[in-house]
């Protein structure tokens, strides 16, 4: 046996060693989803094809989204563990379409932090096999909410400021448009049915469809939504503490404390998210350890703590973390705790010394 077929008989029996269902989930699965969860740019990326009726499936991408889709449909509830070992489709800049990956998926779990602790594990076990001693990120998805939530500013902004979390140049553009805006009083605004009126008559009067396209009412309520975010002036202080909290990164202990004295300073209550974070430090072993403010994949269904673990020359070899609101987003009638990992096959072969 080649070293490399001995690495991935290991791999494939630590994938068998974590208990609980050999995931297989189908090749061809309805883009609909991916398209809907995780937006055009991972669209651009799905093997697409259509059937007779128009309707669009994609070639697997991942794992993590079948194998919560079939959760989900069996009754979900019961705690229940999942790994895999197979291959994925997806267009990249380099390399080929179809690449293995390997993880595992820990849903309904009664202590979201043991599971955290099993998918950690699992992942540094696997990057061993390979002789890699990763670098690590973490990021608190669960902190910055956290802090958002006590943060001093209009409601209307929170949900907005969260979406760009993770989207570095997003979240700056909207910072700085926000530091831009003049604090103005308020004029009063036409109420909604007003509005309604005047679009259907200009409509009219240029000859628009009031059917196709948007609506008089959908237009109206984008106006007024448009202007109630306008005069909900964010404080200065309140910006300063949000560029203050995401520049922060380094050294994981040393990222920590500086979010602790921030959080001192502004009076802020982060305790419990921070305390989370420290405690998972100790499932990292010997690897190099961040932590950065900024960090979260872009996905919103992200909650609690999110890492990446990357080899010697950056490539990020495993990512992963918590995504409790993710099995809600796929038709889910309660909360559920989630975790899981997924590591790049090709990805750790490359780092194999030569």
């Amino acid at each position: 046996m080649t070293n490399a077929a001995y690495r991935r008989s290991q791999l494939e029996s630590l994938v068998e060693a974590q208990g609980g269902c050999r995931a297989i989930p189908p090749l061809l699965l309805s883009a609909d989803p991916y398209f809907d969860l995780a937006g055009e740019e991972f669209g651009r990326r799905l093997l697409l094809t259509t059937d007779v009726t128009g309707a669009e499936y994609c070639l697997r991408p991942d794992f993590t989204l079948p194998i919560v889709a079939d959760y989900i449909a069996n009754g979900a509830g019961e705690p229940a563990a999942f790994s895999y070992l197979g291959p994925i489709f997806r267009q990249r800049e380099t390399g080929p379409a179809e690449f293995d990956q390997a993880g595992i998926e820990l849903l309904a779990q009664p202590d979201g932090d043991i599971a955290l602790d099993q998918v950690l594990t699992f992942a540094r076990a696997a990057l061993s096999l390979y002789g890699i001693t990763p670098n690590v990120r973490l990021g608190g998805v669960g902190l910055f909410e956290a802090l958002l939530a006590q943060a001093d500013m209009p409601d209307a902004w929170r949900p907005r400021i969260r979406h760009r979390f993770g989207h570095t140049e997003a979240m700056d553009r909207l910072l700085s448009r926000l530091e831009q805006a003049p604090d103005l009083p308020r004029t009063e605004q036409p109420t909604r049915d007003e509005l309604v009126e005047d679009v259907t008559a200009r409509m009219v009067s240029a000859g628009l469809s009031l059917s196709d396209g948007r609506s008089p009412e959908e237009i109206a309520d984008r106006y007024l939504e448009q202007q109630a975010l306008d005069a909900a002036h964010v404080p200065a202080a309140t910006l300063k503490l949000l560029r203050d909290f995401l520049a922060i990164k380094g050294d994981a202990l040393s990222a920590l404390r500086q979010i602790e004295t921030l959080a001192e300073q502004h009076r802020l209550f982060l305790g419990p998210p921070i305390k989370a974070i420290r405690r998972h430090l100790d499932d990292l072993g010997e690897a190099r350890v961040t932590f950065d403010a900024s960090f979260s994949p872009r996905l919103d269904y992200y909650t609690g703590i999110v890492f990446e673990m990357r080899g010697q020359g950056g490539t990020v070899l495993v990512s992963g973390g918590q995504y409790d609101r993710l099995l809600e987003r796929l038709g889910a009638t309660a909360p559920i705790a989630a975790s899981g990992c997924a590591l790049w096959v090709d990805r750790m072969e490359a780092e194999w010394p030569k």
